[in-house]
């Protein structure tokens, strides 16, 4: 790896982190926060939390705190298709921007193990994108940038991110939303539920980067 592209990722970790910092020391935004101010736009609460969404990999702001809050908002059902439409609208979004201004990247072979993975993923694209996103052992929008500057087509990409984010999505909107009911049972049962979904990737983690050539 060049040095050039270690500088560069260690800037992007380093504004990652002092967003991060900014956010729990200064402006504290919660679920609950996000959740009232989403619904303070009345009919126009689902089309304003699509566009939020859709915006969030650009401005690097955590997708668990969103998910959330849809579910406190919109409940489990509505808020798992709010959150899954504009989840899919922003890796979309960051796919896009990763092809344009990577196209460089994109458009050379690459070499070692990264050429395997180039190579597969061009082939399997929708297969490889759909594992990720249903096993996210990845972070969510560096599995969109890095599809973004390979070989994988943009509709596979799109249509395997849309399924595959389903039941993680729903996972953390069942939570959001068994908060708001206040009701203890559903709680027990809506942490269960999004504690397999943390779960199952970190077991099947190991066999899934064999599957996808990642580790040998």
């Amino acid at each position: 790896m060049k040095k050039q592209t270690i500088v560069k990722i260690i800037l992007l970790i380093a504004v990652l982190i002092t967003l991060i910092w900014i956010n729990n020391n200064y402006l504290n935004i919660t679920p609950t926060l996000i959740r009232e101010w989403i619904l303070s736009f009345g009919l126009f609460a689902p089309v304003i939390y699509v566009i939020l969404y859709t915006v969030r990999p650009l401005i690097l702001f955590p997708a668990s705190i969103l998910s959330l809050a849809a579910g406190l908002a919109f409940g489990a059902v509505n808020g798992t298709i709010y959150t899954v439409v504009g989840a899919t609208c922003g890796a979309a979004l960051s796919f896009w921007v990763a092809r344009k201004l990577g196209k460089n990247i994109s458009n050379k072979e690459w070499t070692g193990k990264a050429k395997s993975i180039q190579t597969q993923i061009g082939k399997q694209g929708f297969i490889y994108v759909l594992l990720l996103r249903l096993l996210p052992i990845f972070n969510f929008d560096m599995i969109s940038y890095i599809a973004g500057i390979s070989k994988v087509r943009f509709k596979d990409f799109v249509l395997a991110t849309f399924i595959g984010i389903i039941p993680g999505t729903f996972a953390y909107n069942f939570l959001g939303s068994s908060f708001a009911h206040g009701d203890m049972k559903i709680v027990m049962i809506a942490v269960i539920v999004f504690l397999l979904a943390l779960i199952i990737p970190i077991f099947t983690s190991k066999k899934l980067k064999k599957r996808l050539g990642l580790t040998k």
